[in-house]
């Protein structure tokens, strides 16, 4: 399959909203960078976003990746209209093999260290630990590798107080990697829900390689529940979105777990969910924000 990249350079201010945009209109990932610098924030569908707060750089180069078949230069435009910028710069389109794409995500990801007893570890990799519990994973497109902080709060929070035989829904799941860590922590019945039929793909294929048994699917079709933990890392707008959602998934006395969400988020979110939770944060990594909540009756 080709792809296309799709780039655009704006003011910082408006970088996070043309992502949200650019993933409603169609893209599978969004990167967003120092236009200086080049330092960069994934924003993938359902999957984790990476690197610094894009707010902290003045000008920000925002870059879309659109499956070929698709029309990215219109998508682009008409993503840049839906946040007022119908002036902004020019666009750049440049094609993508995937061949390239597959091997510049894989030199980006070596094995991530979560705990003592706990690794993500790619599957181009060798196990730094054998004795640890070591997660195979292979992202393809459906991003989700463990290295940046808000998978790895996710993955210290399961570790620590995920019960043996609980349920579990990972609510976004793209790669499978916190389904798959749930399962491989003594988890009973696990389920995964992506939008993006590349992550849920992906996500079969990780679980199949870690020899555990998790059912993925699709919104529309998530077996109803309700499950002792739902796990969610997204990002701060849909979780919002999502609240009632994903409170009707969670049984009482449950636990709901919330990260993608910068600091400066947090409270925002916190309240679109007390009406069924009571919330608190959980911990903070390199400025992203991991919130849990115990479900009322």
């Amino acid at each position: 399959m080709s792809w296309l990249a799709v780039s655009v350079e704006l003011d910082a201010a408006q970088a996070e909203r043309l992502s949200d945009a650019l993933l409603e209109a169609g893209a599978v990932s969004v990167e967003v960078s120092d236009a200086q610098a080049g330092s960069l924030m994934e924003r993938p569908i359902f999957g984790e976003p990476g690197g610094e707060p894009a707010a902290s750089w003045p000008l920000n180069r925002v870059t879309a990746l659109f499956d070929a078949r698709v029309d990215a230069e219109a998508a682009t435009r008409a993503a840049l209209v839906s946040i007022g910028e119908v002036g902004a710069g020019q666009l750049h389109v440049s094609a993508v093999a995937e061949q390239d794409w597959v091997r510049a995500s894989q030199q980006q990801f070596g094995p991530v260290r979560i705990s003592e007893r706990l690794w993500v570890v790619p599957s181009w990799c060798a196990e730094p630990d054998p004795r640890a519990i070591n997660l195979r994973l292979d992202p393809g497109l459906a991003f989700g590798t463990g290295a940046h902080p808000t998978t790895w709060q996710c993955l210290r929070w399961l570790e620590a107080n995920l019960a043996a035989g609980a349920s579990l829904l990972d609510y976004g799941c793209g790669s499978g990697v916190l389904a798959i860590a749930a399962r491989r922590l003594g988890a009973g019945t696990v389920i995964g829900v992506d939008i993006d039929p590349r992550a849920i793909e992906a996500a079969r294929e990780n679980a199949a390689a870690n020899a555990v048994e998790i059912q993925v699917t699709d919104p529309d079709t998530v077996p109803a529940g309700p499950y002792d933990v739902v796990v969610a890392n997204i990002l701060s707008n849909p979780l919002k979105l999502l609240a009632p959602v994903l409170a009707a998934l969670t049984k009482a006395g449950g636990s709901v777990v919330l990260a993608g969400i910068l600091d400066r988020q947090a409270d925002e979110v916190m309240a679109a969910y007390r009406q069924w939770f009571d919330m608190q944060v959980t911990s903070s990594k390199d400025g992203w924000t991991c919130l849990a909540g115990a479900r009322r009756s």
